[in-house]
């Protein structure tokens, strides 16, 4: 005699309308506009698409976006790991208010930080005239641009390293340690393959946010052309000059870029993941 097969019951109930509710909201808030700005850079045209950003204007913002992008990312990347082990592994006053302060980034509008950056660094500013002292200059230079996309982009590395840090065994780092392996060799042997996924994530997360920050670049940058000026304001710049077609195509250039730096640091991320469990 044979018998029905038992279905087996969901572990959360109302899966069905939680997905259709996530998989309506990605497509309206993320999809949708992605979507259109691809089929309005497929209008251009192949020929006048790379007429567009191959011009000498494009090239130099692209360039200076890209340059202050990775100088901001490899700041970010050891300056939020260091803050994530400062944070995860000692125990001081003031502690939780070091904590909640990593969030500024994420609550304060960007236009107010590339303000608040400005005043503090031009050559009047509490750090700009001792720094111009020494005859280094940031507020409309690259530096300058650097230094807002290293703000902006600094809790990405940060809020995704603590967690893991957090949750490490430390009974791994202690049997190292009764072996006689040194400090380095704990934190290269131990510590660094169990975070390296979520440090590679926080990375390019950071660089990600960076090739499109816009607010608290404008201010510091002085948006000069061919020197300090970035893509996302070149972009901005052709849509009041109401060419949509140029605007499109900077802003076509600038996803594909983030789409293949998160493509590529997922594809790392694997690769990690899966030697991590070899190790074990």
């Amino acid at each position: 005699m044979s018998t029905a097969a038992i279905k087996p019951k969901r572990v959360l109930p109302g899966f069905s309308l939680s997905l259709g509710t996530t998989l309506l909201y990605v497509a309206l808030i993320i999809l949708i506009p992605v979507i259109a700005l691809i089929l309005k850079g497929a209008e251009i045209g192949p020929g006048q698409f790379w007429s567009i950003v191959t011009s000498p204007r494009t090239l130099a913002a692209l360039r200076v976006t890209v340059t202050a992008a990775v100088a901001a990312t490899i700041f970010n990347a050891f300056y939020g790991l260091l803050m994530a082990w400062v944070l995860t592994r000692y125990d001081f006053p003031g502690r939780r208010i070091l904590d909640a302060l990593m969030d500024i980034p994420f609550a304060l509008p960007t236009a107010v930080a590339g303000i608040s950056l400005t005043a503090l660094y031009s050559a009047n500013g509490w750090f700009g005239g001792p720094l111009q002292a020494t005859g280094i200059e940031l507020v409309y230079t690259l530096g300058g641009v650097a230094l807002a996309m290293a703000f902006t982009s600094t809790p990405f590395v940060v809020r995704a390293i603590q967690p893991v840090l957090e949750d490490l065994d430390p009974a791994l780092e202690q049997a190292a340690l009764t072996l006689g392996a040194r400090p380095f060799a704990i934190f290269r042997r131990v510590v660094l393959p169990a975070i390296l996924p979520a440090w590679l994530a926080g990375s390019t997360v950071a660089f990600a946010r960076s090739l499109g920050e816009f607010g608290a670049v404008v201010f510091i940058a002085g948006n000069l052309p061919f020197k300090t000026e970035i893509a996302a304001l070149l972009a901005y710049i052709r849509l009041e000059e109401y060419d949509y077609q140029g605007a499109a195509a900077i802003a076509l250039v600038l996803l594909m870029l983030a789409l293949l730096v998160l493509v590529f640091s997922n594809l790392l991320q694997l690769r990690a993941a899966r030697h991590l469990e070899i190790r074990r």
